[in-house]
């Protein structure tokens, strides 16, 4: 099955279920995907409420080998006293779904995850996303997934090279390397 979407020089958006030629216009896009969702048969679910500004929506999850899921003893004080704006959710791993504040998505990332490694010992190490790099490259500003695969691939670094043995001071070390600012 294919659903396509495309933005009309009206303002509007078409939607169309290839599989079965259902055609829909609006001027609310929202309203054009749960049309097609439902003419298809799938479940719509609305996309959550815009959040505040200064603060940033991302999931936190605690991957480790071995299968620890999320009712593991070790998430037992974490699933009680959570930081502020986060909910611990299963993700086939624990996870927490946050809503914290920040300067940046990586700084409200860096926050949540010193407060969590400070306050429980558990390392977070990535925000669940599965991407390709390639695909966001031409992402502007910091808006979009972007900086939300930038805090995923930093984590899973971290986390992986610590597991090789690889301490604070090689990765800043790589970091300055670049010449990042």
């Amino acid at each position: 099955m294919s659903l396509q979407l495309m933005r009309n020089a009206d303002g509007t958006v078409t939607g169309r279920n290839e599989t079965n030629g259902f055609t829909v216009t609006h001027a609310d896009e929202e309203e054009v995907k749960r049309q097609l969702y439902e003419d298809a048969g799938w479940e719509y679910t609305p996309p959550p409420p815009p959040v505040r500004p200064g603060s940033h929506r991302f999931v936190l999850v605690h991957e480790e080998d071995g299968g620890c899921g999320f009712g593991d003893e070790r998430y037992a004080g974490l699933r009680a006293r959570q930081p502020e704006g986060c909910v611990p959710a299963d993700h086939g791993h624990f996870a927490l779904e946050c809503e914290r504040p920040g300067k940046t998505l990586l700084d409200a990332v860096a926050g949540t995850v010193a407060e969590v490694r400070r306050d429980h010992g558990v390392v977070m190490n990535s925000l669940g996303v599965a991407g390709r790099p390639g695909k966001w490259l031409d992402a502007e500003g910091r808006d979009g997934d972007a900086p939300e695969e930038v805090a995923h691939l930093v984590l899973t670094a971290a986390h992986r090279s610590r597991r090789l043995g690889y301490g604070r001071k090689e990765l800043v070390r790589l970091l300055d390397a670049t010449g990042i600012e």
